[in-house]
């Protein structure tokens, strides 16, 4: 039986992890969908899995730059460009997303507008109408992000879904199975709190108030639904 695998290509902060588990468990636990859910660690050089056994993929975080372009970054980017003459159905959270639009031929780097952190607006356009993950997004929701890199150009035949004033690429299909979001599906108020607490000297050093960012943490019911409605499209 095909397996959706989450390719973890990133470890959150230790003190995140003793708390709250990591990346891969977070994706995990937003999905009931009765599929065969297996892990790779991409980081502990665990092997990608061959095309023909995978009914899905989701890339998760990193705390990893996509321009650092580490050894396992760029296995997985080679394993991403092959697997779209597969037709293999992706889903890439925040690096993941961002190594997708690199494998495919766009290119990440640092946002120009620095990092963005905490519960923001996502806004999409009507594109999204016809697209099977998201014809169901609003016209605007709340999503919780950290990150310094974007996606900064798409690769050819790629189509924006989502977006907003600091990041034009929030929402990202790159080809009829492969989709990017900039945002994280994953996070609850809780990880989004821990986030902004465990980056608190580096926001007051890039002129964020954490006190402000964690009064704002928002619920965010769309978004956290997002990788559930991934497996459901897989299953059906």
């Amino acid at each position: 039986m095909k397996k959706l695998y989450i390719f973890k290509v990133g470890e959150t902060f230790e003190n995140t992890k003793k708390l709250l588990g990591d990346f891969d468990a977070w994706v995990a636990q937003c999905i009931s969908s009765n599929l065969l859910v297996e892990t790779i660690d991409i980081l502990a050089q665990e092997e990608l899995p061959p095309f023909e056994s995978v009914l899905g993929i989701i890339i998760t975080g990193s705390h990893s730059m996509v321009t650092d372009e580490e050894a396992w970054s760029l296995k997985t980017e080679k394993w991403i460009s092959q697997a779209q003459e597969h037709s293999i159905n992706i889903l890439g959270i925040c690096y993941g997303h961002q190594l997708i639009a690199k494998a495919l031929g766009g290119r990440s780097d640092y946002n120009p507008k620095g990092k963005e952190i905490g519960s923001v607006t996502i806004l999409t356009n009507s594109a999204k109408e016809n697209d099977p993950l998201f014809k169901d997004a609003p016209d605007t929701f709340f999503a919780n992000v950290t990150h310094m890199q974007s996606v900064l150009s798409l690769p050819e035949g790629a189509q924006i879904l989502g977006y907003n004033e600091h990041d034009k690429h929030q929402i990202v299909r790159y080809t009829p199975n492969i989709w990017g979001v900039q945002f994280h599906p994953e996070y609850t108020i809780t990880i989004i709190q821990e986030y902004i607490k465990e980056q608190a000297d580096e926001l007051i050093a890039l002129g964020f108030s954490p006190q402000k960012l964690l009064k704002d943490v928002m619920q965010t019911h769309y978004a956290n639904s997002l990788i559930e409605s991934f497996a459901k499209m897989l299953s059906k």
